[in-house]
């Protein structure tokens, strides 16, 4: 049933024009709709919606993830946008410069991916990854 229908990610935000802004300044998106409490973006691959919400954002995982063909250009470009990017060093996950090396991958996108996180002005944590 479910495996034919399209997916969607759902963020929630506690400001809407800010996070409006955020994603229009730093990501270079626009909403392709807009509804009271509610904004809806669509990608190449897929779509997203930011609404009004009263709840706390974890951030403590990646919440959504773009897949794109070169990391390092597009790490450069957000920051050249005022993007921060998370750095982390534990065990199994060291980043460099923003950017991680991870082993394994599912095997049809390759052996590993090398990935980076931000967080939006709402405090939830966004991804980006390049197959490998």
């Amino acid at each position: 049933m479910l495996r034919n229908a399209k997916v969607a990610t759902r963020l929630p935000a506690k400001d809407l024009n800010r996070a409006r802004a955020f994603y229009s300044e730093k990501l270079g998106l626009e909403p392709i709709e807009e509804r009271p409490g509610g904004l809806r973006y669509i990608c190449a691959g897929g779509e997203f919606a930011l609404f009004v919400s009263a709840g706390i954002q974890s951030g403590t995982h990646t919440q959504m993830g773009w897949e794109v063909e070169d990391i390092e250009a597009t790490v450069r470009e957000l920051r050249a946008r005022g993007v921060e990017f998370e750095e982390y060093d534990m065990p199994g996950l060291k980043t460099i410069g923003g950017i991680a090396e991870i082993a394994g991958n599912y095997p049809s996108k390759g052996a590993g991916e090398r990935g980076a996180w931000f967080r939006d002005s709402e405090g939830n944590l966004l991804g980006i990854g390049q197959p490998v």
